[in-house]
């Protein structure tokens, strides 16, 4: 995977042969995947190259559609913002109700900054096949909690496939190109937790032990 890193430090992260938003992997010590309470898990096999017909859901604007990822690390919960950005949330939900980030991983962790899932491959390389453009608010900070999307660096403002983000930091610091999806809710505990395991030094914040996605459902209220 290339990695590519911008003035700020970050890199950016996209759907086909992405790229990731964060400064240098760091580490942690040794065991820090145990010590943070994960349990033990084995790493899915990556799925194949992917090419899902793009969805035509339309989201209901009277609705809260909230997504429960269930890890191996706990379970935390992400209310889409629906009313700013409905056509990445429609996407977000197609694919979760069709079972698409089951049994994936959280394949990136930069500490301090964010953790990044929803790739089949586990690599940082994978997407849906499609992608949808859907310009961010261009106030949007992306602070902690905040959830948004991944994207190439010579893709649009707003460009996405299936990969997320989560912001661990204070303020990622990052501009208004990458498309919103929605804000933790509930268990950033755990987002905190996959955010101090051991990462490998020398692939971009890959995790040492496995953090495996077993499902990813919406509920709607």
């Amino acid at each position: 995977m290339l990695l590519l890193l911008l003035a700020l430090g970050l890199a950016a992260c996209g759907s086909d042969d992405e790229n990731e938003p964060a400064p240098e992997p760091t580490t942690t010590a040794a065991g820090a995947s145990e010590d943070a309470g994960c349990e033990a898990a084995e790493a899915p096999e990556a799925k194949p190259a992917q090419d899902v017909e793009k969805p035509d859901l339309r989201i209901d604007g009277a609705k809260t559609y909230t997504a429960r990822v269930v890890t191996s690390c706990g379970e935390f919960s992400i209310e889409l913002d629906d009313d700013r950005a409905p056509k990445t949330s429609a996407s977000f939900v197609a694919l979760a109700r069709d079972g698409y980030f089951d049994d994936t991983t959280i394949h990136r962790v930069a500490r301090g900054f964010v953790i990044q899932g929803g790739d089949p491959q586990g690599d940082g390389t994978g997407g849906p096949g499609y992608s949808v453009v859907e310009a961010p608010p261009s106030d949007l900070q992306y602070t902690r909690g905040v959830v948004a999307m991944a994207k190439t660096l010579d893709e649009r403002p707003g460009t996405s496939g299936s990969q997320f983000f989560v912001v661990t930091g204070e303020d990622a610091a990052l501009p208004p190109d990458y498309a919103l999806l929605g804000t933790v809710t509930e268990g950033m505990e755990v987002v905190d937790r996959i955010s101090v395991v051991e990462t490998e030094p020398a692939d971009d914040g890959a995790p040492v032990e496995p953090i495996v996605i077993s499902s990813v459902t919406i509920e709607e209220s």
